[in-house]
Protein backbone atom coordinates (compact mmCIF):
# COMPACT_ATOMS: atom_id res chain seq x y z
CA UNK A 1 0.00 0.00 0.00
CA UNK A 2 1.09 3.73 -0.53
CA UNK A 3 -1.15 6.77 -0.54
CA UNK A 4 0.87 7.97 -3.51
CA UNK A 5 -1.54 4.95 -5.43
CA UNK A 6 -4.15 7.51 -5.75
CA UNK A 7 -1.29 10.26 -7.93
CA UNK A 8 -0.37 7.29 -9.91
CA UNK A 9 -4.21 6.20 -10.84
CA UNK A 10 -5.01 9.76 -11.93
CA UNK A 11 -2.18 9.76 -14.65
CA UNK A 12 -4.41 6.76 -15.72
CA UNK A 13 -7.81 8.09 -15.37
CA UNK A 14 -7.59 11.81 -15.55
CA UNK A 15 -3.88 12.83 -16.67
CA UNK A 16 -5.07 16.18 -18.00
CA UNK A 17 -7.12 17.36 -15.35
CA UNK A 18 -5.43 20.00 -13.38
CA UNK A 19 -3.97 19.00 -10.59
CA UNK A 20 -2.38 21.78 -8.85
CA UNK A 21 -2.86 25.63 -9.37
CA UNK A 22 -0.37 27.82 -7.74
CA UNK A 23 -0.59 31.74 -8.95
CA UNK A 24 0.21 31.47 -12.76
CA UNK A 25 1.42 27.82 -12.47
CA UNK A 26 -0.12 25.01 -13.18
CA UNK A 27 0.33 21.31 -13.51
CA UNK A 28 -2.42 18.67 -14.93
CA UNK A 29 -2.05 15.38 -12.74
CA UNK A 30 0.69 13.81 -15.64
CA UNK A 31 3.06 17.00 -14.89
CA UNK A 32 1.92 16.68 -10.95
CA UNK A 33 3.59 13.20 -11.28
CA UNK A 34 6.22 13.42 -13.66
CA UNK A 35 7.85 16.34 -11.21
CA UNK A 36 7.02 13.99 -8.32
CA UNK A 37 8.82 11.13 -10.01
CA UNK A 38 11.96 13.75 -10.80
CA UNK A 39 12.03 14.11 -7.04
CA UNK A 40 11.86 10.97 -5.98
CA UNK A 41 14.82 10.08 -8.36
CA UNK A 42 16.61 12.94 -7.00
CA UNK A 43 15.64 11.81 -3.27
CA UNK A 44 17.08 8.20 -3.92
CA UNK A 45 20.22 9.56 -5.36
CA UNK A 46 20.55 11.53 -2.47
CA UNK A 47 20.39 8.10 -0.29
CA UNK A 48 17.05 8.37 1.13
CA UNK A 49 14.71 5.19 0.51
CA UNK A 50 12.30 3.16 2.50
CA UNK A 51 11.21 4.11 5.96
CA UNK A 52 13.58 7.07 6.26
CA UNK A 53 12.55 10.86 6.78
CA UNK A 54 12.18 13.59 4.62
CA UNK A 55 11.45 17.17 5.88
CA UNK A 56 9.14 19.58 4.29
CA UNK A 57 9.40 23.42 6.15
CA UNK A 58 7.96 25.82 4.06
CA UNK A 59 4.37 27.47 3.47
CA UNK A 60 1.51 26.67 0.85
CA UNK A 61 2.97 26.07 -2.48
CA UNK A 62 2.58 23.92 -5.10
CA UNK A 63 6.15 22.27 -4.72
CA UNK A 64 4.85 21.01 -0.98
CA UNK A 65 2.53 18.75 -3.00
CA UNK A 66 5.28 17.71 -5.14
CA UNK A 67 8.27 16.97 -2.64
CA UNK A 68 5.58 15.02 -0.64
CA UNK A 69 4.24 12.59 -3.06
CA UNK A 70 7.93 12.30 -4.06
CA UNK A 71 8.94 11.71 -0.75
CA UNK A 72 6.00 8.66 -0.54
CA UNK A 73 7.03 7.46 -3.34
CA UNK A 74 10.40 6.10 -2.41
CA UNK A 75 8.65 4.62 0.94
CA UNK A 76 9.85 7.57 2.92
CA UNK A 77 8.27 9.42 5.98
CA UNK A 78 7.08 13.10 5.44
CA UNK A 79 7.44 15.05 8.63
CA UNK A 80 5.51 18.21 8.16
CA UNK A 81 7.09 21.39 10.01
CA UNK A 82 5.19 24.23 10.44
CA UNK A 83 6.68 27.31 8.56
CA UNK A 84 5.76 29.41 11.25
CA UNK A 85 8.23 27.64 14.00
CA UNK A 86 11.35 29.24 14.94
CA UNK A 87 14.86 28.04 14.82
CA UNK A 88 14.52 26.36 18.73
CA UNK A 89 11.42 24.67 17.72
CA UNK A 90 12.45 23.62 14.40
CA UNK A 91 16.19 21.82 15.99
CA UNK A 92 13.87 20.35 18.38
CA UNK A 93 11.38 18.51 15.95
CA UNK A 94 14.04 17.68 13.30
CA UNK A 95 16.57 15.72 16.18
CA UNK A 96 13.20 14.15 17.40
CA UNK A 97 12.18 13.01 14.07
CA UNK A 98 15.97 12.67 12.37
CA UNK A 99 15.18 13.88 8.49
CA UNK A 100 18.08 13.07 6.12
CA UNK A 101 16.95 15.82 3.24
CA UNK A 102 15.56 18.79 4.54
CA UNK A 103 13.31 20.71 2.00
CA UNK A 104 12.82 24.15 3.30
CA UNK A 105 11.03 27.03 2.12
CA UNK A 106 13.28 29.90 0.71
CA UNK A 107 11.90 32.51 3.40
CA UNK A 108 12.56 29.93 5.81
CA UNK A 109 15.75 29.13 5.47
CA UNK A 110 17.25 31.37 8.58
CA UNK A 111 15.52 29.14 10.57
CA UNK A 112 16.98 26.20 10.31
CA UNK A 113 19.55 25.37 12.48
CA UNK A 114 23.02 25.02 12.44
CA UNK A 115 23.95 21.60 10.47
CA UNK A 116 25.69 20.42 14.20
CA UNK A 117 22.77 21.07 16.20
CA UNK A 118 20.68 18.77 13.55
CA UNK A 119 23.32 15.56 12.44
CA UNK A 120 20.92 13.50 10.85
CA UNK A 121 20.13 16.23 7.86
CA UNK A 122 22.62 15.30 5.24
CA UNK A 123 21.19 17.48 2.47
CA UNK A 124 19.25 20.54 2.53
CA UNK A 125 17.13 21.66 -0.56
CA UNK A 126 15.72 25.21 -1.21
CA UNK A 127 12.06 26.23 -2.87
CA UNK A 128 12.56 29.33 -4.15
CA UNK A 129 16.23 29.77 -3.92
CA UNK A 130 19.59 29.19 -5.14
CA UNK A 131 22.45 26.74 -3.55
CA UNK A 132 24.29 28.61 -1.05
CA UNK A 133 24.42 29.13 2.82
CA UNK A 134 22.87 26.30 4.81
CA UNK A 135 20.98 24.92 1.44
CA UNK A 136 22.97 22.15 -0.46
CA UNK A 137 20.55 22.10 -3.48
CA UNK A 138 18.32 24.23 -5.27
CA UNK A 139 14.61 22.76 -5.42
CA UNK A 140 14.14 22.46 -9.81
CA UNK A 141 17.81 21.81 -10.09
CA UNK A 142 17.89 19.01 -8.23
CA UNK A 143 15.06 18.04 -10.82
CA UNK A 144 16.50 18.58 -14.13
CA UNK A 145 17.49 16.18 -15.82
CA UNK A 146 15.68 13.38 -13.55
CA UNK A 147 13.66 10.48 -15.40
CA UNK A 148 10.25 11.21 -15.40
CA UNK A 149 9.11 7.63 -13.78
CA UNK A 150 9.72 5.81 -10.84
CA UNK A 151 7.97 2.48 -9.84
CA UNK A 152 6.47 3.43 -6.64
CA UNK A 153 7.65 1.32 -3.56
CA UNK A 154 5.09 -0.48 -1.69
CA UNK A 155 5.04 -0.38 2.13
CA UNK A 156 2.60 -2.54 4.88
CA UNK A 157 -0.29 -0.58 5.10
CA UNK A 158 0.57 -0.22 9.18
CA UNK A 159 4.11 1.49 8.20
CA UNK A 160 4.29 5.33 8.86
CA UNK A 161 3.86 7.58 6.01
CA UNK A 162 3.32 11.07 7.84
CA UNK A 163 4.91 12.96 10.64
CA UNK A 164 2.36 16.12 11.77
CA UNK A 165 3.71 17.74 15.20
CA UNK A 166 1.29 18.88 17.04
CA UNK A 167 0.90 22.56 18.58
CA UNK A 168 2.65 21.87 21.61
CA UNK A 169 0.58 24.22 23.86
CA UNK A 170 0.52 21.67 27.10
CA UNK A 171 4.59 21.44 26.65
CA UNK A 172 7.40 20.28 23.73
CA UNK A 173 5.74 19.74 20.47
CA UNK A 174 4.28 15.75 20.07
CA UNK A 175 4.58 14.17 16.17
CA UNK A 176 2.07 11.78 15.45
CA UNK A 177 3.06 8.80 13.11
CA UNK A 178 -0.13 8.24 11.00
CA UNK A 179 0.40 5.42 8.58
CA UNK A 180 -0.55 4.37 4.86
CA UNK A 181 -3.48 2.56 5.92
CA UNK A 182 -4.84 5.54 8.36
CA UNK A 183 -4.43 7.72 5.40
CA UNK A 184 -5.73 5.93 2.75
CA UNK A 185 -8.83 4.79 5.14
CA UNK A 186 -9.37 8.35 5.94
CA UNK A 187 -9.23 9.97 2.54
CA UNK A 188 -11.59 7.20 0.70
CA UNK A 189 -14.02 7.61 3.41
CA UNK A 190 -14.30 11.34 3.13
CA UNK A 191 -14.24 11.13 -0.40
CA UNK A 192 -17.63 9.23 -0.43
CA UNK A 193 -18.82 11.07 2.49
CA UNK A 194 -18.47 14.65 0.57
CA UNK A 195 -19.69 13.79 -2.27
CA UNK A 196 -16.46 15.32 -4.70
CA UNK A 197 -15.78 14.43 -7.81
CA UNK A 198 -12.95 15.00 -10.49
CA UNK A 199 -14.74 18.13 -11.99
CA UNK A 200 -14.48 20.01 -8.32
CA UNK A 201 -11.89 22.88 -7.51
CA UNK A 202 -10.74 22.46 -4.41
CA UNK A 203 -9.21 26.14 -2.36
CA UNK A 204 -6.69 25.76 0.15
CA UNK A 205 -5.38 28.70 2.00
CA UNK A 206 -5.08 26.52 5.32
CA UNK A 207 -1.53 25.45 6.21
CA UNK A 208 -0.48 22.01 3.93
CA UNK A 209 1.50 21.20 7.14
CA UNK A 210 -1.83 21.18 9.29
CA UNK A 211 -3.76 17.79 9.13
CA UNK A 212 -6.94 19.18 8.10
CA UNK A 213 -5.82 20.94 5.15
CA UNK A 214 -3.06 17.94 4.79
CA UNK A 215 -5.48 14.92 4.83
CA UNK A 216 -8.62 16.50 4.67
CA UNK A 217 -7.96 19.03 1.72
CA UNK A 218 -5.00 18.26 -0.40
CA UNK A 219 -4.88 14.29 0.07
CA UNK A 220 -8.82 13.63 -0.41
CA UNK A 221 -8.28 15.92 -3.37
CA UNK A 222 -5.86 13.62 -4.62
CA UNK A 223 -7.60 10.85 -3.97
CA UNK A 224 -10.28 12.15 -6.41
CA UNK A 225 -8.21 13.71 -8.85
CA UNK A 226 -9.67 17.10 -8.19
CA UNK A 227 -8.11 20.32 -8.68
CA UNK A 228 -6.57 22.03 -5.80
CA UNK A 229 -6.31 25.54 -5.92
CA UNK A 230 -2.98 26.73 -3.51
CA UNK A 231 -2.57 30.29 -1.81
CA UNK A 232 0.25 31.25 0.68
CA UNK A 233 -2.34 32.12 3.30
CA UNK A 234 -5.51 33.99 3.90
CA UNK A 235 -5.48 37.45 3.18
CA UNK A 236 -9.51 37.79 2.18
CA UNK A 237 -9.32 40.49 -0.98
CA UNK A 238 -7.15 37.62 -2.41
CA UNK A 239 -8.64 35.03 -1.59
CA UNK A 240 -12.33 36.13 -2.62
CA UNK A 241 -10.66 37.33 -6.17
CA UNK A 242 -9.19 33.82 -6.79
CA UNK A 243 -12.49 32.07 -5.84
CA UNK A 244 -14.49 33.98 -8.74
CA UNK A 245 -10.94 33.69 -11.22
CA UNK A 246 -10.47 29.87 -10.65
CA UNK A 247 -13.95 29.25 -10.53
CA UNK A 248 -13.84 27.56 -7.19
CA UNK A 249 -16.65 24.70 -5.78
CA UNK A 250 -15.19 23.88 -2.67
CA UNK A 251 -14.63 25.79 0.60
CA UNK A 252 -12.53 24.74 3.48
CA UNK A 253 -12.20 26.99 6.51
CA UNK A 254 -12.33 27.29 9.91
CA UNK A 255 -14.78 29.10 12.24
CA UNK A 256 -12.85 32.87 12.82
CA UNK A 257 -12.22 32.35 9.13
CA UNK A 258 -16.30 32.50 8.48
CA UNK A 259 -16.90 34.94 11.02
CA UNK A 260 -14.55 37.14 8.86
CA UNK A 261 -15.84 36.85 5.44
CA UNK A 262 -19.76 37.19 6.73
CA UNK A 263 -18.17 40.58 7.57
CA UNK A 264 -17.11 41.36 3.97
CA UNK A 265 -20.25 42.83 1.70
CA UNK A 266 -19.37 42.07 -1.75
CA UNK A 267 -18.09 38.38 -0.91
CA UNK A 268 -21.39 37.00 -2.43
CA UNK A 269 -19.73 36.78 -5.75
CA UNK A 270 -17.19 34.77 -4.77
CA UNK A 271 -19.25 31.75 -3.72
CA UNK A 272 -21.50 32.28 -6.97
CA UNK A 273 -19.59 28.83 -8.38
CA UNK A 274 -19.81 26.89 -4.70
CA UNK A 275 -21.56 24.07 -3.81
CA UNK A 276 -20.14 22.63 -0.94
CA UNK A 277 -18.60 24.33 2.65
CA UNK A 278 -16.92 22.87 5.18
CA UNK A 279 -15.73 23.69 8.62
CA UNK A 280 -13.01 22.13 11.35
CA UNK A 281 -10.62 22.67 13.44
CA UNK A 282 -13.02 24.41 16.44
CA UNK A 283 -16.82 24.23 17.32
CA UNK A 284 -18.53 26.07 14.70
CA UNK A 285 -20.99 28.11 16.75
CA UNK A 286 -24.67 27.62 15.82
CA UNK A 287 -25.84 31.09 15.27
CA UNK A 288 -22.64 31.78 12.60
CA UNK A 289 -23.75 28.79 10.49
CA UNK A 290 -27.51 30.19 10.65
CA UNK A 291 -26.62 33.48 9.13
CA UNK A 292 -23.92 32.49 6.87
CA UNK A 293 -26.89 29.57 5.13
CA UNK A 294 -29.21 32.68 5.72
CA UNK A 295 -26.85 35.09 3.09
CA UNK A 296 -25.31 32.30 0.76
CA UNK A 297 -27.87 29.37 0.37
CA UNK A 298 -24.84 27.00 1.69
CA UNK A 299 -24.77 24.46 4.39
CA UNK A 300 -21.48 24.45 6.73
CA UNK A 301 -20.37 20.70 6.58
CA UNK A 302 -18.92 19.87 10.05
CA UNK A 303 -16.91 16.86 11.09
CA UNK A 304 -14.87 16.60 13.94
CA UNK A 305 -11.57 14.92 14.58
CA UNK A 306 -7.80 15.56 15.36
CA UNK A 307 -3.94 14.88 14.13
CA UNK A 308 -4.10 11.54 15.50
CA UNK A 309 -7.45 10.46 13.96
CA UNK A 310 -5.99 11.37 10.32
CA UNK A 311 -8.14 13.76 11.24
CA UNK A 312 -11.72 12.56 10.57
CA UNK A 313 -13.88 10.75 13.12
CA UNK A 314 -17.27 11.86 12.58
CA UNK A 315 -19.57 13.88 9.76
CA UNK A 316 -22.61 15.60 10.10
CA UNK A 317 -23.93 14.37 6.63
CA UNK A 318 -25.77 16.56 4.37
CA UNK A 319 -28.66 13.78 3.90
CA UNK A 320 -29.33 13.85 7.54
CA UNK A 321 -28.00 16.94 8.77
CA UNK A 322 -28.08 17.81 12.95
CA UNK A 323 -27.36 21.63 13.12
CA UNK A 324 -25.16 22.34 16.43
CA UNK A 325 -23.97 18.25 16.07
CA UNK A 326 -20.63 17.33 14.35
CA UNK A 327 -22.95 14.14 13.09
CA UNK A 328 -21.67 10.27 13.74
CA UNK A 329 -18.73 8.23 12.89
CA UNK A 330 -17.87 7.86 9.50
CA UNK A 331 -17.21 4.28 7.85
CA UNK A 332 -15.35 1.91 9.77
CA UNK A 333 -15.05 3.96 13.11
CA UNK A 334 -16.50 3.67 16.37
CA UNK A 335 -16.80 6.77 18.57
CA UNK A 336 -17.59 6.21 22.86
CA UNK A 337 -18.56 8.71 25.29
CA UNK A 338 -16.17 7.98 28.64
CA UNK A 339 -16.56 8.75 32.54
CA UNK A 340 -13.22 9.37 34.20
CA UNK A 341 -12.95 5.68 34.73
CA UNK A 342 -13.11 4.75 31.24
CA UNK A 343 -16.32 3.26 31.17
CA UNK A 344 -18.44 4.37 28.25
CA UNK A 345 -21.67 6.13 29.37
CA UNK A 346 -25.66 5.90 27.73
CA UNK A 347 -26.27 8.57 25.40
CA UNK A 348 -27.27 11.69 27.02
CA UNK A 349 -24.43 11.58 29.73
CA UNK A 350 -21.39 13.94 29.13
CA UNK A 351 -18.07 12.55 29.22
CA UNK A 352 -14.56 11.92 27.25
CA UNK A 353 -14.48 11.54 23.13
CA UNK A 354 -12.51 8.02 22.70
CA UNK A 355 -12.40 7.00 18.97
CA UNK A 356 -11.23 3.72 18.12
CA UNK A 357 -10.92 2.57 14.01
CA UNK A 358 -8.57 2.62 11.06
CA UNK A 359 -8.13 6.49 11.02
CA UNK A 360 -6.32 6.13 14.08
CA UNK A 361 -2.52 6.88 14.76
CA UNK A 362 0.05 4.30 15.12
CA UNK A 363 1.30 6.44 18.04
CA UNK A 364 3.54 9.49 18.97
CA UNK A 365 6.81 8.94 17.29
CA UNK A 366 9.55 8.12 19.85
CA UNK A 367 6.97 8.72 22.78
CA UNK A 368 5.99 5.46 23.97
CA UNK A 369 4.85 7.31 27.23
CA UNK A 370 2.64 9.75 25.72
CA UNK A 371 1.58 7.50 23.42
CA UNK A 372 0.62 4.74 26.03
CA UNK A 373 -1.46 7.46 28.13
CA UNK A 374 -3.38 8.84 24.73
CA UNK A 375 -4.05 4.96 23.62
CA UNK A 376 -6.23 2.75 25.83
CA UNK A 377 -7.14 -0.66 23.88
CA UNK A 378 -6.94 0.43 21.01
CA UNK A 379 -9.57 3.95 21.79
CA UNK A 380 -8.12 7.08 21.19
CA UNK A 381 -8.80 9.70 24.31
CA UNK A 382 -9.39 12.86 22.50
CA UNK A 383 -8.92 15.48 25.76
CA UNK A 384 -12.52 16.57 24.16
CA UNK A 385 -16.09 16.35 26.14
CA UNK A 386 -19.29 15.24 24.09
CA UNK A 387 -22.86 13.87 24.14
CA UNK A 388 -23.83 11.43 22.45
CA UNK A 389 -27.65 11.40 21.57
CA UNK A 390 -29.80 8.60 20.78
CA UNK A 391 -29.08 8.57 17.14
CA UNK A 392 -25.48 8.26 17.78
CA UNK A 393 -25.15 12.31 16.76
CA UNK A 394 -22.34 13.61 18.76
CA UNK A 395 -22.35 17.06 20.10
CA UNK A 396 -18.85 18.89 21.51
CA UNK A 397 -19.06 20.58 24.81
CA UNK A 398 -15.54 21.54 25.40
CA UNK A 399 -11.57 20.64 26.18
CA UNK A 400 -11.68 19.28 28.90
CA UNK A 401 -8.94 21.32 30.01
CA UNK A 402 -11.09 24.32 28.68
CA UNK A 403 -13.46 23.35 31.81
CA UNK A 404 -14.22 26.30 34.34
CA UNK A 405 -14.54 25.30 38.30
CA UNK A 406 -16.24 28.11 39.69
CA UNK A 407 -16.83 27.19 43.57
CA UNK A 408 -17.81 23.22 42.48
CA UNK A 409 -19.87 24.36 39.93
CA UNK A 410 -18.43 23.19 36.37
CA UNK A 411 -19.11 25.55 33.39
CA UNK A 412 -18.68 25.32 29.98
CA UNK A 413 -16.92 27.84 27.85
CA UNK A 414 -19.18 26.95 25.01
CA UNK A 415 -22.13 27.37 26.37
CA UNK A 416 -21.65 30.77 27.08
CA UNK A 417 -19.68 31.88 23.10
CA UNK A 418 -23.02 30.20 21.72
CA UNK A 419 -24.94 32.99 24.13
CA UNK A 420 -22.39 35.61 23.39
CA UNK A 421 -22.49 34.98 19.13
CA UNK A 422 -26.31 35.55 19.47
CA UNK A 423 -25.05 39.02 20.62
CA UNK A 424 -25.02 41.61 16.91
CA UNK A 425 -22.55 43.66 18.87
CA UNK A 426 -20.31 40.65 18.57
CA UNK A 427 -17.91 40.05 16.09
CA UNK A 428 -15.48 37.28 18.08
CA UNK A 429 -15.60 35.72 21.38
CA UNK A 430 -13.60 33.32 23.64
CA UNK A 431 -15.31 32.47 27.22
CA UNK A 432 -11.95 31.12 29.41
CA UNK A 433 -11.61 30.57 33.20
CA UNK A 434 -8.86 32.85 35.31
CA UNK A 435 -8.01 32.18 39.09
CA UNK A 436 -10.66 33.98 41.35
CA UNK A 437 -9.48 34.51 45.32
CA UNK A 438 -13.02 32.71 46.78
CA UNK A 439 -13.91 30.97 43.65
CA UNK A 440 -11.25 29.23 42.60
CA UNK A 441 -11.89 30.10 39.19
CA UNK A 442 -14.21 32.66 37.80
CA UNK A 443 -15.59 33.45 33.72
CA UNK A 444 -14.09 35.66 31.77
CA UNK A 445 -15.07 36.71 28.58
CA UNK A 446 -12.51 38.12 25.63
CA UNK A 447 -14.53 39.82 23.27
CA UNK A 448 -14.33 41.19 19.84
CA UNK A 449 -16.85 43.96 19.11
CA UNK A 450 -17.96 44.67 15.21
CA UNK A 451 -16.63 48.28 13.70
CA UNK A 452 -18.44 51.14 14.65
CA UNK A 453 -20.19 49.75 17.86
CA UNK A 454 -19.84 50.49 20.93
CA UNK A 455 -20.11 48.21 23.91
CA UNK A 456 -19.70 47.62 28.00
CA UNK A 457 -18.81 44.96 30.24
CA UNK A 458 -22.42 45.39 31.86
CA UNK A 459 -23.97 44.89 28.19
CA UNK A 460 -22.22 41.53 28.00
CA UNK A 461 -22.48 40.51 31.58
CA UNK A 462 -26.45 41.20 31.84
CA UNK A 463 -27.18 39.78 27.95
CA UNK A 464 -25.69 36.62 29.27
CA UNK A 465 -27.75 36.52 32.95
CA UNK A 466 -30.72 37.20 31.02
CA UNK A 467 -30.00 33.57 28.95
CA UNK A 468 -27.60 31.60 31.26
CA UNK A 469 -27.81 31.12 34.82
CA UNK A 470 -26.04 33.50 36.49
CA UNK A 471 -23.05 31.35 37.83
CA UNK A 472 -22.46 30.73 34.02
CA UNK A 473 -22.05 34.98 32.91
CA UNK A 474 -19.07 36.26 32.62
CA UNK A 475 -17.23 37.91 35.68
CA UNK A 476 -14.70 39.92 33.91
CA UNK A 477 -15.28 41.03 30.37
CA UNK A 478 -11.98 42.20 28.09
CA UNK A 479 -12.31 43.91 25.29
CA UNK A 480 -9.95 43.01 22.49
CA UNK A 481 -8.99 44.25 18.68
CA UNK A 482 -8.25 40.91 18.19
CA UNK A 483 -7.90 37.13 19.41
CA UNK A 484 -4.76 35.02 19.44
CA UNK A 485 -4.63 32.23 16.82
CA UNK A 486 -2.98 29.55 15.55
CA UNK A 487 -2.03 29.72 12.30
CA UNK A 488 -4.94 27.10 10.97
CA UNK A 489 -7.14 29.83 12.79
CA UNK A 490 -7.76 28.29 15.65
CA UNK A 491 -8.14 30.79 18.92
CA UNK A 492 -5.56 30.22 21.35
CA UNK A 493 -6.86 30.11 24.61
CA UNK A 494 -3.58 29.16 26.45
CA UNK A 495 -2.76 32.30 25.18
CA UNK A 496 -5.75 34.26 26.44
CA UNK A 497 -5.27 32.21 29.75
CA UNK A 498 -1.46 33.10 30.08
CA UNK A 499 -2.25 37.06 29.44
CA UNK A 500 -4.73 36.59 32.18
CA UNK A 501 -2.42 35.50 34.33
CA UNK A 502 0.29 38.02 33.87
CA UNK A 503 -2.51 40.87 34.44
CA UNK A 504 -3.32 39.21 37.11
Amino acid sequence: MNIADALDRNVIFFPDNEALVDGGRRWTYREFRRDADRFAHALTDLGVGHGDRVGLFMGNCAEFAIAFYGALKVGAIVVSLSSMCKCGEIEYMVTHSTPRVLVVGGANLGEVPARAAIPSVEHVVVVGGGAGGPADHAFWDLLAGRPDHFATVYTDREEGAEIIYTGGTTGAAKGVLLTHGNVVSNTNTNVHLTGLTPEDRLICFLPLYHSFAQNFIFNVCVNRGATLVILPKFEVESVLRTMREERVTRWYAVPTIYIMVLDVPDADEAFAHVNYCFSAAASMPVEVARRWKERFGLVINEGYGLTESTPSATYNHQYRHKAGTVGTPIDNVEVQIWDADNRPLPPGEVGEIVIKGPNVMKGYYNNPEATAAALVDGWLKTGDVGVMDEEGYITLVDRLKDMVNSAGLKIWPREVEEVLYQHEAVLECAVIGVPDPVYGETVKACVVVRPGVELCADDIVSYCKARLASYKAPRIVEFMEALPKSPAGKILKTELRKTAGEKA
